[in-house]
């Protein structure tokens, strides 16, 4: 293969991803017209390409519009599935949803963001705008700063020449402030958060090492700041993060 015809694979596979990644949460099928628009692309290469993907299974057709197909959600299944994570992880999400009648997450970390393996939602919950194969940005959750706090340098260097915008009314925008608060994490194995990615929200969260120390994923419980006490959850979310940890090894 020449070096034009990889270039061409490259430029062909990033205009794929562009499309599939241009649905948002809350679409249900979009035009060839919108699917130009989000992706920057020629509506002539974005027909042509909806093609492909319809061919595939990964895009299904609905008259002129078209929705991602079940093939993506297959894919997704199978991906979740080879991590091992979620089926160990429920009866522990389970127990800890019980426990508190609040909200509890599995995640895992991807780039600057954490990515929802799982959302177990409580009765006493706030209604959080997470779910399972939602993104948001690490350094504003719980789950992300229990991740940080075990992961290599590069990672959280990463993070800070990324920024740190504000997500909610208390997000830590300042590196060294979040520098602080991931060592305490690594001495304290618990991360919180309090109203950082929404106002009124509050989170305890821990991680889950692998054999060398890093975190592979982390658990955490959400619930009102002004109903949930820290001091009494954190210790549940990190004995299940233990627990959990010793079962995935």
């Amino acid at each position: 293969m020449c070096a034009a015809d990889r270039n061409d694979d490259g430029l062909t596979a990033n205009r794929l991803t562009a499309l599939l990644t241009a649905f948002e949460p809350g679409d249900d099928a979009l035009g060839v017209s919108e699917l130009a628009r989000r992706t920057a692309l020629p509506k002539s290469s974005v027909h042509r390409l909806v093609g492909h993907l319809v061919a595939a299974g990964l895009l299904e057709r609905e008259q002129t519009s078209v929705r991602l197909g079940l093939k993506l959600f297959e894919i997704g299944q199978l991906a979740i599935r080879q991590r091992g994570l979620v089926d160990s992880a429920r009866p522990y999400l389970a127990d800890l949803r019980e426990a508190t009648r609040n909200t509890v997450h599995l995640a895992v970390l991807e780039g600057t963001e954490v990515v929802y393996l799982d959302v177990v939602r409580g009765a006493d919950a706030p209604n959080l705008p997470s779910r399972i194969g939602g993104r948001f940005p690490a350094h504003a959750t719980g789950v992300g700063k229990a991740m940080l706090a075990y992961a290599p340098a590069s990672v959280l260097d990463t993070v800070l020449a990324a920024g740190l915008p504000r997500i909610g009314p208390r997000t830590i925008t300042a590196p060294g402030l979040l520098r602080r608060q991931l060592a305490k994490v690594r001495t304290d194995g618990v991360a919180y958060e309090r109203e950082e990615s929404r106002a009124g929200v509050t989170c305890a969260a821990s991680p889950l090492l692998d054999g060398q120390g890093r975190a592979v994923a982390s658990i955490s419980i959400s619930g009102w700041s002004n109903r949930m006490r820290l001091d009494r959850v954190a210790p549940a979310v990190r004995t299940a993060a233990l627990a959990l940890t010793r079962t995935l090894r």
